[in-house]
């Protein structure tokens, strides 16, 4: 390991199902913090505990009544590999990974009617802007795709990362 460091995030959350007659996407509120780390100046590994919340008000994205959802209520954790661009300042990045969500997860569409509580499986994808002298600010677009209850929720996110000490 080059560096360790911790990076926390907080956002908007957003849930959406895969599929919808009505366009939704149901709104909340986002955390998480990784342990970033470094394998080199442009990779790193990130070991990652999160939470999302997100429910429904009834209406679609154009504020019109609707009886669809897509809501989440989960603890997410997991490992995700960082990919970024070494540039000073403003480093684009992308990540994905494999990870867990432990909760309650609604999908009420059209096409699909699942509600299911405990543990599924997720895919965590990520892009976002790195930013500051060493990177410091992290401002980005994170999702995890949730296949068995076909939704994604995700959010957008600014965070910090603070240097551990070795």
């Amino acid at each position: 390991m080059k560096e360790k460091a911790l990076n926390i995030m907080v956002g908007y959350g957003i849930t959406a199902p895969y599929d919808s007659v009505d366009d939704i996407a149901d709104d909340g509120f986002y955390l998480q913090g990784e342990l970033v780390l470094t394998i080199a100046s442009w990779v790193e590994f990130k070991p990652y505990l999160g939470f999302i919340t997100t429910s429904s008000n009834g209406k679609d994205l154009n504020n019109n009544p609707t009886n669809e959802k897509a809501e989440t209520k989960a603890l997410l954790f997991g490992g995700k590999t960082r990919l970024r661009a070494p540039i000073p300042w403003v480093a684009p990045y992308a990540e994905i990974g494999i990870g867990a969500s432990v909760g309650k997860f609604v999908t009420e569409t059209a096409f699909y009617n699942y509600n299911k509580s405990g543990i599924l499986y997720h895919i965590p994808f990520a892009f976002g802007l790195e930013l500051g002298k060493q990177h410091q600010i992290d401002l980005g677009l994170t999702y995890y795709f949730t296949p068995s209850v076909k939704q994604f929720s995700g959010a957008f996110a600014v965070g910090i990362t603070i240097p551990l000490k070795h």
